[in-house]
């Protein structure tokens, strides 16, 4: 379940972020610019860790694919007939989905 952690750790974030920018925006009239570079600095913080789990994420997210595509090629080296018929049964539910357009 790691890339659902990544998700929530994410929204969290970002949750954070919003809930930081709104408390800037919405009291920047009254507080002291102490206060605000105080609040500024917290957003900034918000969202380099956000960057970092969107990065993290999407690191994950490209080596699965990655690993996911070496598997389907070393299935179709091993099994060409296989791969011969799915992929014409593919193409023909596409040709048919495409037709009835």
């Amino acid at each position: 379940m790691p890339q659902k952690k990544n998700s929530e750790e994410l929204r969290a974030e970002l949750q954070s972020l919003a809930d930081t920018l709104e408390e800037i925006i919405g009291n920047a009239e009254g507080k002291p610019k102490a206060e605000l570079e105080k609040l500024r600095n917290k957003a900034e913080k918000i969202l380099q860790d956000a960057r970092s789990v969107l990065h993290d994420a999407s690191d994950k997210l490209t080596d699965q694919t990655k690993e996911i595509a070496g598997r389907a090629d070393n299935y179709v080296r091993d099994n060409p007939w296989t791969g011969v018929g799915i992929g014409a049964a593919v193409g023909i539910v596409l040709g048919v989905l495409l037709a009835r357009r």
